[in-house]
Order: C-alpha cells, then structure tokens, then sequence
C-alpha cells in the first residue's frame, strides 16, 4: 500500500516537472516570435537542457542577507510585500 502511495506521488510530481519545463520552453519561443527573434538560442537538440538549467539555477540560488543588515526584516519583508499586493 505505501510503496504504490509513494510510486504515484513520484509519477505526479514528476510528470508535472516535465509539463512545466516543456511549457517554459514553449512560453520562451512564443516570447522570440513577439520580439522578431528566434529565441531560445539551442546549446542542445531543439534546446530541450533549457529548461533543465534553468531548475539547477532556481534550486541552487542562495540569498545570504548581509552582516549589517537585521535578518529579521530581510525575512519578514517579502513576505510582506506579497500579502500587501494581494489584499489590493
């Protein structure tokens, strides 16, 4: 029972990962045609390592608030800045 839990929960996530990295590639060629450019430019085959890139690049960056800053408002400000455009 829990290793078909498991299984399913991995194909969901999985699948899902895959239909946003195919629709961020679709969403970066519809943004070229607008700008009367070809875009994305294809380091790979019709630049399908993108979007694969582009998630090692989101999940490796790192903010690092500075020694002079107060860490408590580097952390309670965005969250801050969302709600506040939120309730407009």
């Amino acid at each position: 029972m829990y290793l078909i839990y498991v299984t399913n929960l991995l194909l969901v996530i999985f699948s899902a990962l895959l239909a946003i990295a195919f629709y961020t590639l679709r969403e970066r060629k519809f943004l070229g045609y607008i700008q009367y450019r070809k875009g994305p430019n294809k380091p790979t085959f019709i630049a399908l390592t993108i979007p694969i890139a582009d998630a090692i690049k989101l999940f490796t960056k790192e903010e690092k608030p500075s020694i002079l800053s107060n860490s408590k408002f580097f952390i309670i400000s965005p969250m801050t800045i969302i709600i506040l455009a939120l309730t407009l």
